[in-house]
Formats: C-alpha cells, sequence, structure tokens
C-alpha cells in the first residue's frame, strides 16, 4: 500500500437499465473526487446497471417474468462498452474506480463490482452469498481474488458478503489491505442511521479480525422497474484495521453523495503490530470442520 490513499465513498441515484445516464452521474462524481485529490473511488452495489427492485406488491408471476426479462436487457458484459465509457473516465481524472453492475456471463448474470484505471479492467469481483430476494436475478459467484493495484491490494465484498465473516478472511489470506463494501440496503427505518446501525457491527468486525481498511457505500434515492419500487437511504462509512469508524456520512437520507478520507500505509502497519491484531492467531489446521 502506497502512504496515503485518499478515497471517497460515493452514493449515487443511478436507475435501472439507464446506462448511460448512470455513466455520467458516475463522471460527475468522478470529477468532484479527483478536485480533491482523491485516488480511488468506490460507488455502490450495482451503480452503473441500476437496482432491480425486489419487493412486488401486484401478481408475482407477472412481476418476476418482466422483472427477469428487463433484467437480462440492462446486464453488462466485462470488459464491455460500459467499463471501456468507465476507463475513459478513470483516464480523464487519474482515479482507479470501482462500480456495480448486473453482469452478462452469457448464459448466467452476476452481481459484479468492476475495478478500472486508465488502462482498462483491473478486476471484477462476483457477489458470492446471494439473498433470496435477489435470488431470481443472479446467481452467486466464485471466491473473490485481490487485485494488485499503484495504490495497494484491494478487494470486495458486495453486500450481503459483508456479513458472513468467511468473505473478508477470503480476501486477507491473500494480503488484502483495502476492501470496498458495497451496497443496496434499506433495513428499517429506511434512512442513514438505520443503515448504519444495520451494518456497522458487521463491517467493524470484518476489519479488526483481518486487519484491512474498510470502505463501504450504500445505494440511494428511488428505483422502478416491472411496476416496482424501492426506496433506497444512501450512507457510507471508512473504518480503520481496528474496525474503528474514521469517517461517517452527513448527506441526508435519499440523497446522493460523497465521504473523502486519507487511509495511512503507516497506521495500517502498526495495527499489525499490536498484540490485538487477531489475524496473526488464526489455526487453520483446526477449521476442516467449518468447510466440511
Amino acid at each position: 500500500m502506497q502512504e496515503r490513499v485518499r478515497v471517497a465513498a460515493v452514493a449515487v441515484d443511478t436507475k435501472p437499465g439507464q446506462i448511460e445516464d448512470n455513466l455520467a452521474k458516475i463522471d460527475y462524481w468522478c470529477q468532484q473526487a479527483a478536485e480533491l485529490g482523491v485516488d480511488l473511488v468506490s460507488f455502490q452495489e450495482l451503480s452503473l446497471s441500476g437496482f432491480i427492485p425486489n419487493h412486488p406488491t401486484g401478481d408475482h408471476d407477472s412481476w418476476l417474468r418482466s422483472a427477469l426479462r428487463q433484467g437480462r436487457m440492462m446486464a453488462q458484459t466485462i470488459p464491455g462498452p460500459a467499463t471501456e465509457k468507465l476507463r475513459q473516465t478513470a483516464a480523464r481524472y487519474g482515479l482507479l474506480i470501482a462500480v456495480g453492475l448486473l453482469e452478462d456471463a452469457g448464459n448466467l448474470m452476476f452481481n459484479t463490482q468492476a475495478l478500472v484505471d486508465g488502462n482498462g479492467l483491473l478486476g471484477r469481483f462476483r457477489k458470492m452469498h446471494v439473498p433470496m430476494f435477489e435470488m431470481p436475478f443472479y446467481n452467486g459467484g466464485e471466491a473473490p481474488t485481490v487485485v494488485e493495484t499503484r495504490l495497494g491490494r484491494i478487494g470486495v465484498n458486495i453486500c450481503f458478503d459483508a456479513l458472513m465473516p468467511e468473505s473478508t478472511r477470503l480476501l486477507a489470506v491473500q494480503n488484502v489491505e483495502i476492501v470496498l463494501f458495497p451496497f443496496a440496503a434499506d433495513p428499517p427505518p429506511g434512512d442513514v442511521a438505520g443503515w448504519e446501525n444495520w451494518s456497522r457491527m458487521a463491517l467493524a468486525a470484518r476489519c479488526m479480525e483481518n486487519g484491512v481498511y474498510g470502505v463501504a457505500s450504500n445505494y440511494t434515492g428511488v428505483v422502478e422497474l416491472a411496476g416496482t419500487t424501492q426506496r433506497f437511504p444512501g450512507g457510507g462509512m471508512i473504518l480503520g484495521p481496528r474496525g474503528e469508524q474514521l469517517a461517517s456520512w452527513n448527506t441526508p437520507t435519499g440523497e446522493p453523495g460523497m465521504l473523502v478520507h486519507d487511509l495511512l500505509r503507516e497506521d495500517l502497519l502498526r495495527a499489525r503490530s499490536e498484540p490485538e491484531y487477531l489475524f496473526r492467531f488464526r489455526r487453520p489446521e483446526l477449521y476442516r470442520m467449518i468447510a466440511e
């Protein structure tokens, strides 16, 4: 990891299937981040393709068929035209950019976070653990691979993955330094504080038990598709390698916003030198029954 990495967690009000408009919004926030000297911009889950709302109130069969059809139409190949435009944005502002999209992988679709710089695609991370409401739309992905970048070693856990301790541990055994946590979650009561209360404990644990930095952002705004609507509060936080919250969201519920903070290599090394660094005490030879 370089000595100082300035990161931005961004929640943007993108819409399902409006790829060009969504790319324009992503470009706008990247420009804002670049003006603040940011190195890495992390957008929320499915930020590029838009989130498909999944709480229908009418005829479930009719909704499902329509939503699946429209989801297939909005899915993007990786690499593809959308990630090429993202590369152009990254080159224009000198950034690393992470965005979420519904990935067209041929006969299957995945919920994927793509990491891009000015030279092209650095890596893609597919959501591993798929909650019940989302199962019709995409399959669970493979174990993630950490990407070596000019800023440091970066990995991703998407939303529900962050609630499973094994997800971040898969990255930690590959010496990850910065973990991006993109969310699309609307826990009650539906405001930013509700999302923070729901996610903070899990995110703090993932960062503390592995000694990593965490950058989280949550979907914001109203999404509509196939006669169904869902509302997301937004939110974001940046956490340190002891599980401490380094920066908190200050944008009102439902509005797009950005949180910027500097991650320091010196503090990462210091945290990993302390007696409380839990990763040091792993005993993988004892854990076989967990996998079985």
